[in-house]
């Protein structure tokens, strides 16, 4: 049963978790968002599966959210009871660290399962769910748009493509025409029409890049305002319609991010045990940072808090960049950068506790002189 202290502490710090976690959400939305919009004008993500990318990349970017909104959190509710002397009505009265410690960590352990759950599964499923979207639907022009009896703009808007038929699976064209430009150095544009019996998609598995494979049908090319257009039968046209590799801020298709927490513990590969101790050090944050933002909130009254914003965000900083090293150091094969990650965790703890402990033990009054 906890206490009526115990409620009223938790509750303060748990909406400033939820203010800060709310605001983080957006701007990962919004940063994802303009990511996402600009690989569909490039034509390299379909429209149709772009909100569900949206929230797979969004539901993957929480284990890195969720910490940085609980240190915040924890930080900014405490700095409230600071500033109004909540906290040193409630010192004089008797409570010691240990009931500023019981709510704070009565916060992060409920955190720390979710970004666990997030870090190990969920995560590692929306990352190989998002690339598995977009390549199926990358594989059939419904997912571009298309419809059969309508001219519809090629990916890229480098043209536009114009069917009478579709199968059902947007695999398969019948009678197929496309009309594309190009800039000509006589300055008019280079018009090519291409017509064509039948067709389909095919896309490169060496490249990843997107073709629409014509069949039995002519060519025609030239430039605008001249006669001396050229004419082509062919038997096999590939038109090239937009390259749809993943772009370099996501995990592309067999990625260690994609694979499953158990499949990285069956791998001696670099990379996967990369991606694994980053895994479990996500979680294991939490705990930390919860424990770093305590001694980190104490503040006089009339003190401003700018300086221990600043200080926060700068510790951690050097937290987050002390583990990438890590990161970066298994990556390359050196055992070494286990180690240093378990360091940093075990010491970025101690060093919390030990202030936190400083700044709340009893002060010996001073000796009066005579």
């Amino acid at each position: 049963m906890l206490r009526i202290l115990d409620r009223y502490l938790l509750k303060e710090l748990a909406f400033g978790t939820l203010g800060s976690a709310a605001l983080l959400l957006v701007v990962t939305v919004g940063g994802t968002l303009s990511d996402v919009l600009s690989k569909v004008a490039a034509g390299r993500y379909p429209a149709s599966v772009m909100f569900p990318v949206l929230g797979l990349r969004v539901l993957d970017a929480l284990s890195a959210l969720l910490p940085v909104a609980l240190f915040l959190g924890v930080l900014l509710g405490l700095a409230r009871l600071y500033r109004d002397s909540e906290m040193h009505v409630l010192s004089s009265s008797g409570m010691g660290p240990a009931g500023l410690l019981r709510p704070a960590l009565l916060l992060a352990t409920p955190t720390l399962l979710v970004v666990g759950a997030i870090a190990l599964w969920l995560g590692p499923w929306s990352a190989a769910a998002s690339q598995a979207l977009v390549d199926n639907a990358n594989r059939s022009v419904i997912a571009a748009g298309l419809e059969a009896g309508r001219f519809t703009e090629l990916p890229g808007g480098n043209g536009v493509i114009y069917t009478q038929a579709l199968s059902p699976d947007g695999q398969r064209l019948t009678r197929v025409f496309v009309a594309s430009e190009k800039a000509h150095t006589q300055g008019a544009p280079e018009v090519d029409l291409v017509t064509a019996a039948r067709g389909r998609m095919f896309v490169d598995p060496g490249s990843g890049n997107r073709f629409l494979v014509l069949r039995d049908g002519h060519r025609y090319s030239g430039v605008l305002g001249q006669d001396d257009w050229r004419l082509l039968d062919y038997h096999r046209n590939d038109i090239s319609l937009a390259s749809i590799n993943a772009d370099a801020g996501n995990a592309g298709a067999g990625s260690p991010h994609e694979q499953s927490t158990l499949a990285l513990l069956r791998s001696r590969a670099p990379a996967d045990r990369a991606e694994l101790a980053w895994r479990i050090v996500a979680p294991l944050s939490v705990l930390v940072l919860a424990l770093l933002a305590l001694p980190l909130a104490r503040q006089n009254p009339r003190e401003p808090f700018y300086g221990h914003l600043l200080l926060a965000v700068l510790a951690y900083l050097v937290f987050a960049n002390a583990l990438g090293i890590g990161r970066a150091e298994i990556m390359s094969g050196k055992r070494g950068g286990i180690w240093l990650m378990a360091l940093v965790l075990l010491a970025v703890a101690g060093f919390a506790l030990l202030w936190f402990r400083q700044q709340h033990r009893a002060r010996q009054p001073r000796g009066v002189r005579a």
